[in-house]
C-alpha cells in the first residue's frame, strides 16, 4: 500500500498555501494550480506583506522565490524557521543557483523548486511535505532541531477527541462523553491523523507521546 493511500485530498479546503514571490503572474498562475488541487491560497510580492499577514492567518506551506527585494528570500526563510512551527517551506528559483539551493536546505527548506515548474513534481513533493508531521529545522552548531507540525491545526473539538483517543476511550465511550455520535468522533479521528500525519492509532500514539 503506497503512501499516497494516506493522503486525502478533501482536506485541502482548510490549507493554505501562501506563495511570496515579486513576479505576479507566478503569483497568479501557483494559486490556480494550488486552488485547482483545492488548496485555499494567497500571495505577496515582497516579505513586509507576508510577515504582516502572520497576524491574521499562519499558512500550512509557504513558497518563497529565493530572489526577494530588500530582504532576500533566504532571510525571510530564516525567519520562518526560527518561529519552529514546522510550517514547511518551499524556495523557488528563477534561475539554476546551486549555491543558494544548498544554503536553502541547510537552512530548513524542504525543497527547492526551479523555473520552469514540474507542476506534477511540485503537488507531489507539497503533499509528502503535508502527510509528514516532523520537519527539519536550520542547520545549528552541526545539529538539525525537529520541528513538530500539526497540533496548531487541530479544532478545539478535534483536541478533545486527541484526548479522549490517548487516554485509550473507545469511540463509543469518547462520543458519551462529548455527547456526540460515535460516527462523528471517528470523522474527527480520521481529520486528526490525516493532519498528524498518523497511519493508525498506534502511530498517532507515537506522534503524540514523543511531541
Amino acid at each position: 500500500m503506497s503512501d499516497q493511500t494516506y493522503y486525502h485530498s478533501f482536506l485541502n479546503r482548510d490549507r493554505l498555501i501562501h506563495i511570496v514571490d515579486a513576479d505576479p503572474s507566478t503569483c497568479e498562475a501557483l494559486s490556480i494550480l494550488f486552488r485547482l488541487e483545492g488548496f485555499q491560497t494567497s500571495f505577496s510580492l515582497d516579505a513586509s506583506h507576508f510577515l504582516a499577514s502572520l497576524d491574521r492567518r499562519r499558512p500550512d506551506v509557504v513558497v518563497i522565490n529565493l530572489r526577494l527585494g530588500e530582504e532576500s528570500g533566504l532571510a525571510l526563510l530564516r525567519r520562518i524557521k526560527a518561529m519552529r512551527t514546522g510550517t514547511p517551506v518551499f524556495m523557488l528559483s528563477d534561475t539554476p543557483q546551486l549555491d543558494a539551493a544548498v544554503t536553502a536546505m541547510k537552512l530548513g527548506a524542504s525543497d527547492v523548486i526551479s523555473k520552469p515548474i514540474d507542476t506534477e513534481h511540485f503537488l507531489g513533493v507539497v503533499r509528502d511535505a503535508l502527510r509528514r508531521d516532523v520537519h527539519l529545522g536550520a542547520m545549528q552548531g552541526g545539529r538539525r532541531p525537529v520541528e513538530v507540525r500539526g497540533f496548531s491545526q487541530l479544532t478545539p473539538r478535534e483536541r478533545e477527541v486527541l484526548q479522549l483517543i490517548t487516554n485509550g476511550q473507545s469511540n463509543k465511550e469518547a462520543g458519551r462523553e462529548l455527547g456526540i455520535s460515535p460516527r462523528t468522533i471517528e470523522v474527527h479521528r480520521a481529520r486528526v491523523m490525516e493532519k498528524l500525519g498518523a497511519r493508525n492509532t498506534a502511530d498517532l500514539m507515537r506522534i503524540v507521546l514523543t511531541s
